[in-house]
């Protein structure tokens, strides 16, 4: 892995998102023994990187309106339900994602990370929930990435998921990657678990090369 150094603002940004986790870490999560058994997907942080532009109304971020390309990487397909602690099913919830690229870099003017951009990529889009609280997209996979002079985050996927009375911040990390046992971020988490998900072989309507991913989010009420 190459070594990576950066500015003051990244360093202060890593030290400010650490001190909020040490805070974050004296709150209650006793809400969370519901009669279910669910409990409420742990919350991350928002991260310098969360999109200065209006998100997409996509379910396919592999491709830009207007570009002839595709992204590069694994595909992955992104589905779960939103939920809340009583098992009930956020319809029109509304769920932000944001992410790297294949070689670990977003789309952000802040981003001061030498990996290349990928122009048929720009890592972010808006959705709305089903009825039953169903979410579903399609993206890359993508890479960790250097976030301080001994920090490696891992891969991971930004969520932001807003309903009628609630507002939860987190993020979607994957089985097996090296860097999740380092990341203060993820590891934060009373029950990290809950955002650790496996890559699964995809069903037969989707592509054979790419994989699957399921993520059920869990808030307070709703």
């Amino acid at each position: 892995m190459a070594t990576y150094s950066i500015g003051d603002v990244e360093r202060r940004e890593v030290l400010a998102m650490l001190a909020v986790l040490a805070a974050s870490a004296v709150v209650p999560s006793r809400i969370a023994d519901a009669q279910t058994g669910l409990q409420r997907t742990p919350g991350q942080i928002l991260g310098p990187f969360y999109p200065l532009k209006p998100l997409p109304a996509t379910s396919d971020l592999t491709r830009v309106p207007g570009r002839p390309g595709r992204a590069q990487g694994q595909v992955l397909n992104v589905m779960g339900r939103v939920l809340n602690l009583a098992g009930q099913p956020l319809r029109e919830a509304t769920v932000e994602v944001w992410q790297a690229n294949a070689q670990g870099r977003y789309t952000h003017p802040s981003d001061t990370n030498p990996a290349p951009l990928d122009p048929n990529f720009d890592g972010s889009a808006i959705l709305k929930t089903d009825a039953e609280g169903r979410y579903r997209f399609k993206t890359i996979k993508p890479a960790a990435y250097p976030a301080g002079p001994t920090l490696i985050r891992p891969a991971h996927i930004h969520f932001q998921v807003t309903g009628r009375e609630d507002r939860l911040v987190t993020q979607l990390y994957f089985a097996g990657d090296p860097h999740n046992a380092a990341d203060p971020f993820l590891n934060s988490a009373g029950r990290k678990e809950l955002l650790i998900m496996p890559l699964l072989e995809p069903t037969a309507e989707f592509e054979p090369d790419s994989k699957l991913v399921r993520f059920d989010i869990v808030v307070y009420k709703g």
